[in-house]
């Protein structure tokens, strides 16, 4: 698990720098954060949608990275289907079915960071739930010191003839 986090560590770093940097000149980065966090809701019977929205002011990168649907306590034997409203690359709203679950045959499902850029809404089609929907909100933004700066390189210089001394 280390080692992959050291790739994407990695990774994520030789992408700042080619976001920064141009081609045949050295340049500074510009420092990019990234933070995480959990994200969770519930749909039921009595909450059949959720939206996920960010502030529109806001200029950070938002992802939100599914990871599970499941049924949760209470959940009767019948099918829920959980629909995703959200944009397609046309900016137009387009509603997909994500998943199916029956408590007798399909209780979950993993969704193995299905990323979605906000503004989501979630939405109980069919069923009654409880269904439970994790993943991670991710948000990656520049900090401020927008100015690119050359990376200074320190001259070759030639090196020194010592004179040999007898």
């Amino acid at each position: 698990m280390a080692a992959g986090a050291a790739a994407a560590l990695t990774f994520l770093d030789q992408e700042s720098r080619v976001r920064a940097g141009g081609v045949g000149s050295l340049q500074v980065p510009a420092p990019v954060t990234m933070d995480s966090f959990f994200f969770g809701c519930e749909l039921s019977g009595h909450t059949r949608s959720f939206t996920f929205k960010v502030e529109e002011e806001d200029d950070a990168e938002h992802v939100l990275a599914l990871t599970m649907l499941c049924l949760t306590e209470g959940a009767k034997d019948e099918c829920n289907v959980v629909e995703v409203v959200a944009r397609n690359h046309d900016h137009q709203e387009i509603a997909v079915p994500v998943a199916n679950l029956k408590l007798s045959c399909q209780p979950m499902l993993s969704l193995d960071d299905f990323q979605l850029q906000p503004p989501v809404t979630f939405r109980l089609k069919s069923g009654s739930g409880p269904v439970r929907i994790t993943g991670r909100h991710q948000i990656e933004s520049e900090e401020d010191g927008s100015e690119e700066e050359e990376a200074e390189l320190c001259p070759i210089l030639p090196a020194k003839k010592l004179g040999r001394r007898l």
